[in-house]
């Protein structure tokens, strides 16, 4: 029984019509759902990946309407990382980040910027054998990959968690306090100053788990002494949750049903998706949500 990498990262905004316009638009990716946060439905839950919605791929946020800007301390991921497959797409993004006026810097090992919220990112050269997403403005050959990495601010001594995620979760550790999970980098640094949630920040990390060994993983996570929440039905994969010891809030995901349980997968992200429970409220949400276009329904 393994993790299979990374399944989504969820982050919070204030903004979702920027939200849309700066993953979808500037860095190409594909806006694959547009749903609600399933405890407080008035808020939406955009989903962004590949053409697929493949796990590995998914960037995902909560819209807090006017959320005011958080700031990554002790226990929060402050840099998710992005591959990319080559230098030359490296300078690609430098360019197109810089004309739609997002400032860059080049490093010895990637290009880092901040989205809109001030969300820090890093794209690097990646050996990610997948396809990104299609963007008329994007060759397929500088696409984002996917997400391969994440640096957190530990919020206790650099070993605390180092038993849960080598001999509970299946890490291997390559440095000190540094991780990886099926080619995906998990690292911490230390913190410099406490933060709070707000927009621009993460809100936790899911892991990739097989459908079949989602519920033995409950099991093993409890069995490591975490307190870790029942199966979560959230419409596309199953999900449960628990608290790690460096304060990070870690999910596992399964792979199915997928994002396109509900919708053809040519059409992903364009009509409002709405959980089960709160299909009843659809008309008020509907008066509520700002209007959102997936841009695909544009430039098609």
């Amino acid at each position: 029984m393994q993790l299979d990498g990374m399944h989504h990262i969820t982050m919070i905004t204030g903004d979702a019509t920027q939200n849309v316009a700066f993953y979808a638009d500037v860095l190409g990716l594909r806006l694959v759902k547009k749903t609600v946060n399933f405890d407080a439905p008035e808020a939406y839950h955009l989903y962004f990946g590949d053409e697929t919605g493949a796990p590995g791929t998914i960037l995902t946020w909560f819209e807090f309407a006017g959320a005011q800007p958080g700031r990554a301390g002790a226990g929060m991921i402050h840099t998710i990382e992005l591959g990319v497959p080559s230098a030359a797409s490296l300078d690609f993004w430098a360019d197109r980040l810089e004309a739609k006026g997002y400032a860059t810097e080049r490093t010895d090992d990637g290009l880092t910027f901040a989205d809109y919220d001030g969300l820090r990112f890093r794209l690097v050269v990646s050996g990610v054998d997948r396809a990104g997403a299609v963007h008329p403005e994007v060759p397929a050959e500088h696409a984002i990959r996917g997400v391969v990495g994440a640096r957190a601010y530990r919020a206790q001594e650099l070993d605390a968690d180092r038993a849960l995620l080598t001999e509970t979760l299946g890490f291997s550790e390559t440095g000190p306090g540094e991780y990886d999970l099926a080619g995906f980098r998990w690292a911490y640094d230390p913190a410099t100053e406490y933060g709070y949630q707000g927009a621009g920040t993460v809100h936790h990390i899911a892991w990739h788990s097989r459908d079949e060994d989602h519920v033995a993983w409950q099991r093993r996570v409890a069995q490591a002494g975490m307190q870790v929440t029942p199966v979560i039905d959230r419409d596309y994969f199953d999900a449960i949750y628990f608290q790690q010891p460096q304060g990070v809030l870690f999910e596992i995901a399964t792979t199915s049903p997928g994002f396109a349980v509900d919708e053809d997968p040519d059409h992903l992200g364009e009509a409002l998706r709405l959980p089960k429970q709160h299909e009843r409220l659809r008309p008020a949400l509907e008066q509520h949500l700002t209007p959102l276009v997936n841009p695909r329904t544009v430039t098609a």
